[in-house]
């Protein structure tokens, strides 16, 4: 009995499921087609809506990244950072780094990364302190006092004091060691005050004199050891040489023996004790070419930074991607002397008359780069500078009737004579392409007033026995003049002399001139000084003893752009070394601050 009814209790549970089951289908399939199928007509008109709602999300997104990428570039910028390695490739030898025997481009460069000396130039060219931080003159001009900085030391980590300063000096004056610059430091007394002053006495006032200490100082403590006649050829030129530079010797690596195809490499790294701070480059590298084309050759494959050597711009490199090129304007002449001993050259007229031939201006623009005219022996704007004492300007006309009046007649050759001696005299001249296109509008200059110039191209060597043997009737040659205007060892007639250095390579003889060069370089006084130069500028003037063209350029190549490489004007190419601590070749962004 209680099993049927459960039995029937069952059923009717099951049946009511079932009738649940049926109407939960039901309202299923009513809901479907109420809320699903009837509305798919408007799903079209659903999708248009959502999609411009996901358009504009996805503007506002593109919106914020932009703004991002402003306020990044707003507070970033790109900027030279430190670090790096910088190859430097210079056509020459490498003989030795010594600063005591640095002629040489590619020895005066090396030295100069590797040694620092009394004083240096700063971007303006301007003398400042190196490892001296100041110098006191007495009243009379002819002593000098110079004061080192405090904690210098050398690469070795010894101390420099003033005890290597006249190490160096005194070393340099010794004949024994056979220094290039020996001759210029001959009756100078170099003395220790203590261990942080130097005293230089001179016989006569020099006013000049601090422009004469920017060679690099050598320690004593490594080089006292050996005798005066060994220094020359001693390890540490070539090989373990320690200086007090912005950067360390690392090594030294032939790449070829071929004296024709060789190649020295000298690795430097940077001094972390270096006065003026640890360098920023992390590798300097000194490459010498003795061929030429190998050196275009890896400047052109990037395996160069920089190229020094050459003086005008080889058309192989004229399109080379990212090429730099960097004219620094030398504070130097590119003149040309007139050998007054000669017979043809001892007549004043005759030189006048060659001056008012040459047009310097239509010389300058054929150079391929700007730069200033030379009119007189000062650079324009120098010190005793004086715009109413210049060389004769450009005048053929003014130039034929001087000739014609000192009776030199025309010819049908159109060369004048005179006495039967025709006016051709003999023109030398370093051989590079630059000189070739300034030799040859010189010839045609003078050709214009019957005057003819033989020309003589001639390599370094073959035209240094010329000028010593002074056999020549005009040189054109480029002369070093430097910040200080003292011009007194190219027209003083005492440096003809053979126990000078013989840079009066006009011979020029002028007791006017004597005069006031020697008072002009013995005066302190700015304005005194220009007063007692002056009558050398009316007797130069006058006796023409030979004329300026303009102020040549260093001209410095690089791959990219280096930051810090921002001097305009330098005395010597050598001088582009001179914030070398500075230099930054790579770039990031940077926060800005």
């Amino acid at each position: 009995m209680q099993f049927r009814l459960f039995k029937l209790r069952f059923r009717r549970r099951m049946r009511k499921s079932a009738r649940q089951v049926e109407d939960l289908g039901r309202i299923t399939e009513v809901g479907l087609e109420r809320h699903f199928f009837k509305r798919l007509s408007n799903l079209g008109k659903s999708w248009r809506f959502i999609a411009t709602w996901i358009g504009l999300i996805v503007l506002v997104l593109i919106y914020q990244m932009a703004q991002i990428a402003g306020l990044s570039s707003h507070y970033q910028t790109q900027r030279p950072v430190a670090g790096g390695s910088y190859t430097e490739g210079i056509l020459g030898r490498f003989t030795n780094a010594n600063p005591l025997f640095a002629v040489t481009e590619v020895v005066s460069s090396v030295s100069k990364l590797v040694f620092a000396g009394l004083f240096t130039y700063d971007s303006h060219n301007k003398l400042t302190g190196d490892l001296a931080s100041s110098y006191d003159v007495d009243d009379k001009g002819t002593s000098y006092t110079i004061h080192l900085r405090p904690d210098l030391h050398w690469q070795d980590g010894q101390r420099l004091t003033a005890d290597d300063v006249v190490f160096t000096y005194t070393t340099m004056q010794n004949p024994d060691v056979q220094s290039p610059f020996a001759k210029s430091w001959q009756g100078i007394k170099i003395t220790k005050r203590d261990a942080y002053t130097v005293v230089f006495t001179l016989n006569n006032p020099l006013t000049a004199f601090p422009y004469n200490l920017t060679n690099g100082i050598v320690p004593q403590h490594l080089l006292k050891k050996y005798a005066a006649s060994e220094l020359r050829s001693i390890d540490f030129n070539t090989l373990h040489p320690v200086g007090a530079g912005p950067f360390a010797w690392s090594a030294l690596q032939v790449k070829n023996t071929d004296p024709t195809n060789k190649q020295v490499l000298l690795a430097l790294t940077p001094f972390a004790g270096y006065h003026g701070g640890r360098p920023k480059l992390d590798s300097f590298v000194v490459e010498a070419f003795s061929n030429q084309d190998n050196m275009m050759a890896a400047f052109k494959h990037q395996q160069l930074n920089g190229l020094v050597g050459l003086d005008t711009m080889p058309s192989a490199l004229q399109h080379q991607h990212g090429l730099q090129q960097n004219s620094l304007i030398l504070t130097a002449a590119n003149m040309t002397f007139f050998n007054t001993a000669k017979a043809l050259m001892s007549d004043p007229k005759v030189r006048q008359a060659l001056v008012a031939g040459v047009d310097t201006t239509a010389i300058i623009k054929k150079l391929g780069y700007t730069t200033r005219p030379v009119n007189e022996p000062f650079l324009t704007g120098q010190l005793g500078y004086d715009k109413t004492l210049t060389q004769a300007g450009y005048n053929p006309a003014a130039a034929k009737t001087a000739l014609d009046q000192a009776g030199w007649v025309m010819g049908k050759d159109m060369v004048r004579a005179k006495a039967g001696q025709k006016l051709n005299f003999t023109l030398y001249a370093l051989d590079t392409a630059e000189n070739h296109r300034v030799t040859g509008m010189l010839r045609q200059q003078w050709q214009e007033i019957g005057a003819n110039a033989d020309i003589h191209l001639l390599n370094a060597d073959e035209l240094q026995n010329t000028i010593v043997a002074r056999d020549y009737d005009a040189l054109l040659y480029g002369i070093s003049i430097g910040v200080d205007p003292d011009v007194y060892v190219y027209w003083d007639s005492t440096q003809n002399d053979p126990r000078s250095n013989r840079l009066n390579f006009s011979q020029y003889k002028s007791t006017t001139a004597d005069s006031a060069l020697e008072d002009g370089r013995t005066r302190r006084d700015p304005v005194l000084r220009v007063i007692k130069y002056k009558p050398f500028l009316q007797a130069w003037q006058q006796d023409a003893p030979g004329f300026g063209l303009y102020q040549p350029r260093f001209l410095y190549l690089t791959n990219e752009k280096v930051y810090g490489l921002d001097a305009a004007t330098i005395n010597s190419g050598v001088d582009r070394l001179n914030n070398v601590a500075n230099w930054e070749v790579r770039t990031a962004k940077v926060t800005n601050d």
